[in-house]
């Protein structure tokens, strides 16, 4: 008997809440009649259409579910290099040993090597492309240099490119790549090594704002060095374009191979130094004292250790060594190298636990960088090891390195330069300190996207650059809880309703970009993190990211495979995402454009009797039904209940529940009073979900959440039926914040203006 009971009351629940779904559609039955109609024929326009047009299409090296395929292959590029830095005239002089490991299908009858330090060139034309006019100031030095002295002479100088018996290789230099002509093709599984011996003048980076070269320190005569892009580099050649031989104008970066590398580094005696890969003699390039210190700071978990002391790097600044030593570096597939030299640099470390090994944070740095650097570097750098591994996959490399630099923000694999410098005295802003940890977050993040995640960076910023950026919200967030990190939604907002003449979709090669920050960095994070908090979720979300980074991980990934990864690990279809956020630059604008009351009755209405008609019925033929009435709509009349009286308003519904329902299924039907249609509108052209929060007349609030997919046949406005035991106050869309709303005067019924809102929302946020 409770069986049959439950059976027959779910039944007549149902039947209930369809004749209720049944009665509302009603008010859309004329729709197609009311609106305008278009008779122009036209290709699929459905901003849910799958993506398809505007990608490539899956093979057997980069598969539908962005996964590498079985023909997948990578090159591999070996270096053994011998490197001098020259203190005394700023210059490096390098010779190396190349070993490339053809590992595709193809035969190659040419190399492309990378010269990038000839974007500093006297020739290089860089500068010619540059269509501004006069910058606001200028540098005396940088004034000099510009206008009055002869252009800086930068440049690899190269002195020869043989094969490995000694013979001369004939090659072509083309501004930043060079060709080396082959005397017989590589051929498909194939070895082949050859040698290049070279020079150049390292530049200034403080002046030139480049992203290595030198620094000088004025009172005591001393240079700090960062150092990449030192050393002539093969290009990539791979499954998805060739040779990835674009030339390099200074702001789109890197596209690498993997390798192992041999390095050997001579620099003064009294320098410290310290790069990519694991230093080898180490043990002999420290003192006693030092050495012992470093031990001791590889097994400190709990807190940094200082190995080489602000008083020893103090007492090498006042004289300068004559001798000088060779550090020796050796790496395991990386796609880079770096290093940082000085006998200014003060050190210090501790050790990291990644799941059952220790990983060395380190951080180097001159005294300018004190006390902040002291302070907070290492344990930035530790922090951001511990996010990203947990978020994405375990660190793989023994060592992360924080190098302070002026006006510094680059990354490499293991070790990276970071800005944030204090006043001369020592004191320092809340701008200067949080942006030291954003900096350091960031590019040690850069480990995972692009280092070992390698997409193509002089291609798609937005790949290394915007996911990097995402991940370092939820690193720096673990940090300081409310810290203002870039990223976050609302943060892009000027940008999105600003001159679209001046904004590029996403999905834009790096130099053809306007805003480089705010589209390579802050928009791909805001999607990502719009993904993530209202979108898929956290678990769906964090699932398919990481998914990502492992597929990807030592490999070169494509637009594609994150694409179809993040939908294929998820079960999440995000086409509609991805075209409206990556490849276009449309704008999220969502508001409430009308709220109408209803209340309930059994007279037939305007619309069910043309509907019935329709169908050759008449309204009496629906049986037992009830229909909502517009309390505004012609067919509202006196002798209907008014919806000023709640008590009286569900009089009707409750004779009809009585009549209709036993005593117990009554006991379990909701008592509900109150019926609204919502009309949302959607005046931008990005899809989006809807974020309702609803507030009652009891100060009790209810928050409702619509898929984006809600827009698929109606792009401009959709209608919802609320029904509640409650009377609504207000209604308040994305009270967060979190769909990067351009608009936010329609976003409130009733009509609120809150053109300062953005500025508010961010004045509260810097405060917490």
């Amino acid at each position: 008997m409770k069986i049959h009971i439950n059976y027959k009351f779910n039944q007549m629940k149902t039947y209930f809440s369809l004749l209720l779904v049944f009665a509302f559609s009603l008010f859309s039955f004329s729709q197609q009649t009311e609106n305008k109609k278009n008779d122009e024929a036209h290709y699929n326009v459905n901003r849910f259409k799958q993506l398809r047009e505007e990608v490539a299409t899956p093979n057997t090296y980069h598969t539908a579910s962005g996964k590498p395929g079985k023909d997948y292959y990578q090159q591999k590029v070996d270096y053994k290099m011998n490197i001098l830095l020259d203190d005394d005239k700023q210059r490096i002089y390098g010779d190396e040993i190349i070993t490339y490991h053809n590992n595709s299908t193809d035969d190659l009858e040419y190399l492309w090597v990378q010269l990038d330090q000839n974007m500093q060139a006297p020739d290089s034309k860089t500068p010619d492309i540059k269509a501004d006019g006069p910058s606001v100031l200028y540098r005396p030095k940088q004034f000099t240099q510009q206008f009055l002295g002869k252009p800086f002479d930068g440049g690899f100088k190269i002195e020869y490119v043989k094969d490995i018996n000694g013979n001369d290789l004939p090659y072509v230099i083309n501004r930043t790549m060079m060709r080396i002509d082959l005397p017989k093709p590589i051929k498909a599984g194939e070895t082949y090594q050859f040698k290049i011996k070279w020079w150049y003048n390292i530049v200034d980076h403080t002046l030139a704002r480049k992203r290595s070269g030198y620094e000088h320190f004025k009172k005591d005569g001393n240079n700090a060095y960062i150092i990449a892009q030192f050393y002539p580099r093969l290009a990539v050649y791979n499954n998805d374009e060739g040779w990835q031989n674009m030339q390099f104008w200074g702001r789109g970066e890197f596209a690498l191979e993997f390798g192992d590398f041999d390095v050997n580094i001579t620099t003064p005696a009294d320098h410290i130094l310290d790069g990519t890969g694991h230093l080898l003699n180490r043990k002999e390039m420290l003192t006693k004292k030092q050495w012992k210190r470093w031990q001791k700071a590889i097994t400190s978990y709990d807190k940094p250790i200082v190995v080489v002391t602000q008083e020893e790097a103090e007492k090498a600044e006042k004289s300068k060594a004559t001798k000088t030593k060779t550090w020796k570096l050796h790496a395991d597939n990386v796609r880079d190298f770096a290093f940082t030299s000085s006998r200014k640099y003060i050190l210090d470390a501790m050790g990291v636990k990644i799941s059952d090994k220790t990983v060395i944070a380190e951080s180097i740095y001159p005294k300018e960088g004190n006390p902040l650097w002291g302070e907070l570097s290492t344990k930035v750098v530790k922090n951001t090891l511990e996010t990203y591994s947990k978020e994405l996959f375990d660190y793989p490399y023994h060592k992360a390195i924080s190098v302070h630099a002026k006006q510094q923000g680059m990354e490499y694999p293991m070790i990276c330069w970071n800005y944030g410098r204090p006043r001369p005295d020592g004191t320092y802003s809340k701008r200067t300190r949080n942006g030291m940890i954003g900096v350091i977050t960031h590019e040690v993040g850069h480990n995972w996207f692009p280092m070992i995640v390698n997409s193509d960076e002089r291609q798609w910023t937005w790949m290394d650059e915007g996911l990097n950026s995402f991940t370092e919200i939820l690193a720096e967030q673990k940090f300081e809880k409310g810290f203002p990190s870039r990223g976050f939604p609302h943060k892009v907002v000027d940008y999105m309703k600003g001159d679209q003449s001046r904004i590029t979709p996403i999905m834009a090669q790096s130099n053809n970009i306007y805003n480089f920050g705010m589209n390579g960095y802050s928009k791909p994070a805001a999607g990502l993190y719009m993904l993530r908090e209202v979108i898929m979720g956290h678990d769906l979300f964090d699932k398919a990211f990481s998914t990502y980074a492992k597929r990807w991980k030592f490999k070169h990934p494509t637009p594609e495979d994150f694409f179809r990864t993040m939908e294929d690990a998820s079960a999440v279809d995000l086409d509609w995402f991805w075209r409206g956020w990556f490849f276009t630059t449309w704008r999220v604008d969502i508001g409430v454009k009308d709220v109408k009351k209803f209340v309930v009755t059994t007279k037939p209405t305007t619309r069910a009797k043309k509907m019935a008609a329709a169908y050759g019925m008449k309204a009496s033929d629906f049986g037992p039904v009830l229909f909502l009435v517009d309390t505004d709509s012609k067919d509202y009349t006196p002798d209907m209940e008014k919806v000023k009286n709640p008590a009286k308003d569900i009089k009707i519904l409750k004779d009809f529940i009585e009549k209709n329902y036993s005593p117990e299924e009554q006991k379990q039907l909701k008592n509900t009073k109150y019926f609204y249609e919502i009309v949302f509108e959607k005046p931008g052209e990005m899809p989006m979900p809807i974020i309702a929060e609803y507030t009652f007349k009891d100060g009790s609030k209810l928050r409702k959440q619509y898929p984006a997919q809600i827009w698929r046949k109606n792009d401009r406005e959709v209608k919802k039926l609320f029904a509640s035991d409650k009377e609504i106050e207000s209604i308040k869309i994305d009270p967060d914040l979190l769909t990067a709303d351009i608009n936010l005067n329609n976003n409130s019924w009733p009509k609120k203006v809150v053109d300062s809102k953005i500025d508010q929302f961010k004045k509260k946020k810097m405060k917490e």
